[in-house]
This record gives structure tokens, sequence and C-alpha cells, in this order.
């Protein structure tokens, strides 16, 4: 993809859906942080149907810390690795609480300190609670990115410095969402709809399709 193709990308994406959003539940940026380190390697929906009843009775790092381990672990067991991440996020609390007064931090490095907290995680919580211009390149984001030719790479990290690099500047505060959501529900693993697809003249993958048809 050139320039010319990854301006009209973003600028087709944006007209369809001008204020993209995580598909995460959360109702502060405690909820968000949580959600996000229990979503790896689950879907969205089980997340959100697990996090539904749990944030109504523990939606801050103390009231969690009072809820206790066995009962987080068993408000978490409808999620995979139910076990792990509960106590990844029970021991996160401790960390919020008495490090950083029940706060989320606003650095990356405090954020991947926290148990369970990758970079990609760190990412979301920076874009989506602090507005920061990152890219958290999950499957979908690295699957389009490949896909498309938009950021070809070979790992994750390759992968977000290479978007970083080649996205507009007006567009990077939402392109992961953006990114996110095609390939979640156009650009998919198994078979792209390319057919339904309305960036498919500006990616390199459409381009191709296009003229092999």
């Amino acid at each position: 993809m050139n320039k010319i193709d990854i301006e009209h990308f973003f600028a087709t994406l944006k007209a369809a859906n001008p204020n993209p959003k995580t598909e995460l539940e959360f109702t502060n940026n405690f909820e968000l942080l949580a959600a996000v380190l229990l979503s790896a390697q689950a879907t969205d929906i089980s997340v959100n149907k697990a996090t539904r009843h749990l944030f109504a009775v523990a939606n801050t790092p103390q009231r969690m810390l009072d809820l206790g381990l066995p009962a987080l672990t068993d408000a978490l067991k409808t999620i995979g690795l139910y076990r792990n991440k509960a106590k990844n996020l029970f021991e996160t609390c401790k960390i919020l609480v008495d490090q950083y007064s029940g706060q989320i931090p606003r650095t990356r490095e405090g954020l991947e300190s926290l148990p369970g907290v990758g970079r990609k995680t760190a990412n979301v919580v920076l874009n989506v609670a602090f507005g920061e211009p990152t890219m958290a390149v999950d499957t979908h984001i690295f699957r389009v990115s490949n896909r498309t030719g938009l950021g070809p790479g070979k790992t994750p990290l390759e992968v977000e410095q290479k978007l970083l690099k080649r996205i507009p500047p007006h567009y990077l505060v939402d392109a992961h969402h953006w990114l996110i959501l095609h390939g979640r529900y156009v650009c998919q693993a198994r078979r792209p709809h390319c057919e339904a697809c309305g960036v498919s003249t500006d990616c390199d993958f459409g381009k191709r399709a296009k003229k092999s048809g």
C-alpha cells in the first residue's frame, strides 16, 4: 500500500465509523485495565459476560481485594485461563493500592510492571484511557496489516512500529480500533470478505484478487 492508498483506506474507515470504540465494557480506567488483562486469548463477549457481574460488586482495586482471590477466581471461571488471570488481576490490585493509591499508572513502564500486563495491554490502556496514539497489535491487527500490505512484519512489535510510521497522524488515535473491527468482521482469518469490503481497492490483497479474477 502506498501513501495514497493508506490515506483513502483510513478516510473510508473513518467515514463508516467516525468514533470507533472498544467492544469491551467498562465505566472507569480500572475496569478497562481489568477487562483488557482478561481478554488475552478470550473473546470480548466472554469477558463482558463475566465482568458485568464482577464490576457490579468490585469496580475498584480495593473492592476487588476485599472480594478476595477465591471469589474473584470463581467470578472469572467462564473465561479461558481464568485461574492465572485471576491471580494476576488480584496481584495487580495490590500494586495499584500500595504504589499508585488505587489509580492506573499513565506510563508504559508503570503499566508493564503490573502482573499480566504486556505491551499490547499497556498500549490499549494508554490509548483508550489517556488518548495516546499507540498501536495495540492483536491477532486481528497483525493479520490485517500483513494481508493488506499496510504494515507487514514478522512480529507484533515489528508490525506496531511499521504502523506507527505509515499511518497518517490524524488517524492514529483511532486506527487500532478501526483495524481490529475490520479484522473481526470483514477481513477475517479464514476468508476475507472482499466483496463486502469498502477498502478492497486500497489493499494489496484486494488488488491481487481483482487482477486474478
